[in-house]
């Protein structure tokens, strides 16, 4: 069975409440967040997916709103029931691996299990050096982070002597707490890390269904290279509603689809973005809460 999520990004966190709220109750899967912590002024740096559509010509201007994720989420949480709380993605390589540990782990108990890791190592080169992070070894730097993650949301005590943290044993949490990891990225090295290392993959950008099917499809030779089986799924921006466009992407096993949500969630007021977006959630066949309730 497919899905239907919404990826926000250049919100305040009232407004990604206000939203999720309304995409709760219609059906949507997930609200996928994007993040940055600062705009760098006057940075030089790309984004490295080339050839795919940008949704943000300029991902990091001088008026985006940007937020914490598990600030915005743990807010989401508290008003919602059913929707997943997606990071697409996270750069976890910025922070230590111990204190993300702390916020998802806190994020995912009060949610009641509906958080979606998403992962990224991150193209901004000046964010890493404002914040005292080598930016050249954020790929290594990333691939620890998740095996540090992974040992903190199993519930056990451990140590860590690795390349670029090291402690001695501690626990994090009394209990297991399981939590799916995400890899984002389109680019060779980022299709292989996801492949090896993910639960998932959630791809960048908007991807035609043309290069979504040629991206899914090296996902899964890899998968297989790798020795690795079972769900795996891959969740991709689509431009459009146009049930007929999404059938081709669904058509090639490619089911987990993720609208922008600034496309939808418009209007100059609550009253309007909710109309909006409800004849969206219309189009799309999503089942309301009241529907799953009643069922």
């Amino acid at each position: 069975m497919g899905s239907i999520g919404l990826s926000a990004y250049g919100m305040t966190v009232a407004e990604l409440v206000e939203l999720a709220s309304c995409a709760d109750e219609l059906g949507f899967d997930a609200l996928w967040l994007g993040e940055h912590v600062f705009r760098p002024a006057g940075y030089g740096s790309e984004h490295p997916t080339t050839g795919t559509v940008q949704h943000h010509t300029t991902i990091v201007d001088t008026d985006t709103e940007l937020t914490d994720p598990w600030i915005a989420h743990a807010a989401i949480a508290a008003v919602t029931s059913r929707i997943k709380l997606g990071t697409a993605v996270y750069v976890t390589a910025l922070r230590h691996p111990l204190l993300t540990a702390r916020a998802t782990i806190s994020v995912q108990q009060f949610s009641g299990g509906r958080v979606l890791f998403g992962v990224g190592s991150g193209w901004l080169e000046e964010e890493f050096a404002a914040l005292g992070v080598p930016f050249r070894s954020r790929f290594s730097r990333t691939e620890e982070c998740i095996d540090i993650l992974r040992k903190s949301w199993s519930g056990a005590e451990f140590g860590h002597a690795g390349k670029h943290f090291t402690f001695e044993p501690l626990q994090v949490h009394p209990r297991p707490t399981p939590i799916p990891v995400v890899l984002g990225g389109n680019t060779p090295p980022a299709l292989a890390r996801a492949a090896r290392l993910g639960d998932a993959w959630f791809a960048s950008g908007t991807p035609t269904p043309d290069e979504a099917v040629e991206l899914v499809t090296e996902l899964r030779r890899l998968r297989e290279e790798f020795g690795r089986s079972g769900d795996f799924p891959c969740y991709v921006r689509v431009a459009t509603t146009d049930p007929d466009v999404l059938a081709r992407y669904r058509a090639n096993g490619i089911d987990d689809l993720v609208l922008w949500a600034d496309t939808l969630w418009v209007g100059d007021s609550p009253e309007e973005r909710r109309r909006n977006l409800t004849a969206a959630a219309n189009l799309l066949g999503l089942r309301t809460l009241d529907d799953a309730v009643s069922r």
